[in-house]
């Protein structure tokens, strides 16, 4: 008995020689799929981790405080607070590192506004870092970019809005800012505006 044309291990007569499947069509196809698969095993968010079950330890290896243990002062309704940058260093001088995190609520589109924290460690071994003291409060409409971090001082730049009718897309205000631990507590500084004397 015959096999029909084109069922068996030789194509139908007439066939194009690229619709011809060969055990190297296989074999080529076989690695670039186990390919795609081993590069999505490797490539994943920068927040990944390797278990999800495990609490996030309060204070990491460096000793700062973890700024996405923390609890924030931030009403975000039914989103999450995203920490959107962080830094540490030991600002008051007792020998034990502050953690600074620039928190917004969480958002598909648009900027909302942020809220820069300073965390210390928690009481006990087990409790979340404390929210030691609000240097920006969302409550003041403003957004923060090059956020910074040294041994004396936090600086960004803010921006905001001169008024109501300034659409929420587009700041119209910008001033660089630095925060230092004077007299125990921080101090802000507003530096002067671009173009002043």
């Amino acid at each position: 008995m015959q096999p029909l044309a084109g069922t068996g291990p030789f194509p139908a007569p007439g066939t194009p020689s690229h619709a011809r499947t060969r055990p190297v069509h296989w074999i080529a196809t076989a690695a670039a799929l186990a390919l795609v698969v081993a590069g999505a095993a490797l490539v994943q968010p920068a927040d990944a981790t390797a278990t999800t079950t495990a609490p996030r330890s309060a204070t990491p290896a460096g000793g700062a405080p973890d700024a996405h243990a923390a609890r924030y002062p931030l009403d975000c309704g039914r989103t999450e607070a995203d920490v959107v940058a962080k830094g540490s260093a030991d600002l008051d001088g007792d020998g034990r590192p502050e953690t600074v995190a620039v928190v917004r609520c969480h958002t598909e589109a648009g900027t909302p506004p942020s809220g820069v924290y300073v965390l210390t460690p928690p009481a006990s071994g087990g409790g979340r870092p404390k929210v030691a003291a609000t240097l920006l409060d969302p409550a003041q409409r403003m957004s923060v970019m090059d956020f910074r971090v040294s041994d004396t001082a936090v600086s960004a730049t803010l921006l905001g809005y001169s008024s109501k009718n300034v659409p929420r897309c587009c700041p119209d205000k910008q001033r660089e800012v630095k925060w230092q631990w004077k007299d125990g507590k921080f101090a802000l500084t507003a530096l002067p505006a671009p173009g002043s004397v």
